[in-house]
C-alpha cells in the first residue's frame, strides 16, 4: 500500500516509533512552551519573582528528563532556562519603578523572545519545530525534504502565533493603558495559541494524505503495478 517513506517522513508527534504515553506527551513542543505559558498565566503585580523561579524549575525539569532520555539539548528548551534565569536575577537588581514596569511589559517580553527564536531558528535552518519532529520518526526520514519543509512551515506558523499575542498585548498595555483587557489580555492572544497548536496537528497530516495521494496516482500509471500498489 501507499506507506513510503515520503508518508512516513510527514508524519506527525505521536505517530513515528513506539513510544511510552509518558514519551509521547514530552516529546512534543509544548513541553518548551510550558514555562511560557506559565508565565503567561500567572504574571501580575509582585509575582515576578517566584512565576521566573518556577518557570525556571519547569524549563529545567524538562531540559534535564531530556538529556535523562538521550536527546539531544532543543533549541527552545536552552532559551527557556536562559530567559527565566535572566529574568528572576534581574528582579532582584529593580528599583520599584523598575518592578512595576517590568510587570507590565514581561507579557510582551516574552512574546517577542519567542518569535526572535522562532525567526532565528528559521534562518539558521534549524526549524525549533523540527526537533520536536525528530524525536517522533525514525532518523532515517530526519532529512527527507518532505520533512524539513513541513516543519519550517508549522515553526512559521508558531512564529505568526507569538506576532500575533506580542501585538495584542502590546496594543492592550500602550494604547489601551489596560493590561488587564480580557480582549488583548486573553482572547486574541489565547487563540492565536490555539490556532498554532491545531496546525501543529493538522499540517502534517495533510501533508501525509497529499503524498499517500500522488503516490497512488503515480502507481496507478506505472507499468506493471495494480491500482493498489501492490507488484503485478
Amino acid at each position: 500500500m501507499a506507506d513510503n517513506s515520503v508518508n512516513k517522513a510527514a508524519r506527525s508527534p505521536g505517530q513515528g516509533r513506539a513510544a511510552s504515553t509518558l514519551d509521547k506527551i514530552f516529546d512534543g513542543p509544548l513541553t518548551g512552551l510550558a514555562p511560557w505559558i506559565f508565565l503567561a498565566i500567572f504574571e501580575g503585580p509582585g509575582s515576578t519573582g517566584w512565576v521566573s523561579a518556577v518557570a525556571l524549575a519547569i524549563s529545567l525539569f524538562f531540559v534535564v528528563y531530556d538529556r535523562i532520555r538521550g536527546k539531544q539539548l532543543k533549541i527552545l528548551g536552552a532559551v527557556d532556562v536562559l530567559f527565566f534565569a535572566g529574568l528572576f536575577i534581574l528582579h532582584f537588581f529593580l528599583t520599584v519603578d523598575g518592578q512595576v514596569w517590568l510587570e507590565k511589559w514581561v507579557g510582551e517580553i516574552a512574546n517577542i523572545t519567542l518569535v526572535l527564536i522562532a525567526i532565528g531558528s528559521i534562518l539558521f535552518r534549524v526549524p525549533f519545530t523540527l526537533q520536536y519532529a525528530r524525536d517522533m520518526v525514525e532518523p532515517e526520514y530526519w532529512n527527507t525534504p518532505v520533512f524539513v519543509k513541513t516543519n519550517y512551515i508549522i515553526t512559521g506558523a508558531w512564529a505568526v502565533a507569538f506576532a500575533v499575542a506580542a501585538a495584542a498585548g502590546w496594543y492592550g498595555d500602550a494604547i489601551l493603558d489596560d493590561n488587564n483587557n480580557i480582549w488583548t489580555g486573553w482572547v486574541l492572544q489565547t487563540g492565536a495559541m490555539v490556532c498554532a497548536i491545531k496546525f501543529t496537528d493538522w499540517y502534517p497530516d495533510h501533508v501525509r494524505a497529499k503524498a499517500i495521494a500522488e503516490h497512488e496516482r503515480t502507481e496507478q500509471g506505472a507499468p506493471g503495478h495494480d491500482p493498489t500498489g501492490e507488484p503485478a
